[in-house]
């Protein structure tokens, strides 16, 4: 286990070298760590920048592995929350009180990082919302509601979580369309060998998760695009699981709207994203009413309504959510998210490794590191979910389990619950070690 251990922090050590607190928050990036140690001085650097992680539970160091659900926050998007309520809490207005411009230049700013950071045409093509969910419910009302009809059809994964397939079923339903699933094979593969036989044109979207919940796996967001377009279809991609991971680039994969939430990456919760074409974004009607959202109103007229994202954010907007997703962008660029995605193959290829000490564990999903990410979903003979998931927690270590909201997958994989460890940047490998060891006990 010491010689396996110290071959997978030898193999990072060139990924591992972070910036520390001091120099995110001031916008510098110092390196750390001689190159001897490197690897263990740079993810030490990295862990104490989350005050959470130093927590005990059940009288044991706590081991976080459930950071699909949420992760953590750094200190960078702490402080970046205690300093917008400390010194610049206002509801945003332009042309207003001093405190009041302050926050609307906040907001706009942390629009304009999230474009930067997909890599959008830019920050008009950025609406906020609670999080992926309601992100693909206003697409589903939206643009469901003013675009699909009798005869149309949607079409969704058998691997969706419900945040991606119950708006899409309600939407089919209230527009008499039809609902079409693309199923996966015994390996959670999706089977785009099936997508000749159920894209046509009367398909008018195509929806599918970046990265599965469930089995970590990364589905080829590019290749289904270029074939859904092939027949007119638009695309939406549920992000949730791919952006706190490695880069997305909306215009290399040229998908049509993209969701995620930005308390999965290190942001709060309560914030999160909808991309989509700016030209759609004109076309579709607004998705609730309000204030922001529409200007010169009058009784008697049809109210004006706001450019861009705005459009789509009626009422106070969320700008603490905001500026921390802004925040938790900026400290996970500056780590370089290249070598941070390098170290996680890493992890998941010691992982994978490790779980096979367990007897009676099967891991669903992929086997090969890159073509997943570091979320484990697996089961135990003879053991129910929530039995282990009661078990760990005795011992300090927080992972997920039970139908992890995507029951149709996990039917399809042969059982109706599962256990779920999943990592981030943070994580290390002596805590796979507590949650293998943890399993064997």
């Amino acid at each position: 286990m010491e010689t396996r251990r110290r071959d997978f922090l030898r193999s990072i050590s060139a990924a591992a070298a972070l910036p520390t607190l001091t120099s995110i928050l001031r916008g510098e990036t110092v390196w750390s760590g001689q190159p001897e140690n490197q690897a263990n001085a740079g993810l030490r650097d990295l862990r104490s920048q989350f005050p959470l992680l130093r927590e005990n539970t059940n009288g044991r160091p706590l081991v976080y592995l459930d950071s699909a659900a949420t992760t953590q926050r750094p200190r960078a998007v702490l402080n970046a929350l205690a300093r917008f309520y400390s010194h610049d809490n206002a509801n945003p207005a332009k042309s207003l009180h001093t405190l009041a411009r302050r926050s609307a230049t906040l907001y706009d700013t942390a629009r304009a990082t999230v474009a930067r950071f997909l890599n959008a045409r830019g920050p008009d093509e950025i609406v906020w919302t609670r999080g992926t969910t309601e992100a693909i419910n206003l697409v589903a009302a939206s643009w469901g509601g003013a675009n699909l009809g009798p005869g149309d059809e949607v079409l969704v994964t058998v691997s969706d979580h419900y945040s991606n397939l119950v708006p899409w079923q309600l939407a089919a339903k209230r527009a008499n369309s039809t609902l079409r699933i693309l199923d996966v094979g015994d390996d959670g593969r999706l089977r785009l060998d099936q997508l000749g036989d159920l894209l046509s044109k009367r398909t008018k979207l195509v929806t599918f998760p970046h990265v599965s919940n469930v089995l970590g796996r990364i589905n080829p967001a590019k290749e289904i695009c270029e074939r859904a377009h092939r027949t007119g279809a638009l695309v939406l991609v549920d992000a949730a699981q791919s952006v706190p991971h490695f880069p997305v680039d909306v215009r290399d994969i040229d998908c049509d709207f993209l969701a995620f939430s930005g308390h999965k990456m290190c942001g709060p919760m309560g914030i999160g994203v909808l991309w989509m074409r700016r030209e759609l974004l004109d076309a579709m009607p607004p998705f609730q009413a309000g204030s922001n959202m529409a200007h010169d109103v009058e009784i008697d007229a049809a109210p004006h309504f706001a450019e861009g994202g705005l459009k789509f954010e009626a009422g106070t907007p969320n700008v603490p959510g905001a500026v921390g997703l802004a925040a938790a962008i900026t400290f996970l660029e500056s780590l370089d998210r290249k070598s941070l995605w390098a170290r996680e193959q890493e992890l998941t290829r010691y992982a994978l490794s490790s779980f096979t000490k367990v007897k009676g564990l099967r891991i669903l999903g992929p086997t090969e590191p890159s073509e997943r990410v570091s979320v484990f979903s697996f089961v135990v003979d003879n053991r129910q979910a929530l039995e282990v998931v009661t078990a760990l927690d005795a011992m300090g270590i927080a992972v997920r389990g039970g139908d992890l909201a995507s029951l149709p997958l996990l039917k399809r994989m042969g059982v109706t619950a599962a256990v779920r460890a999943s990592c981030y940047a943070y994580t290390s490998s002596e805590e796979i070690d507590r949650l293998v060891a943890g399993l064997q006990g």
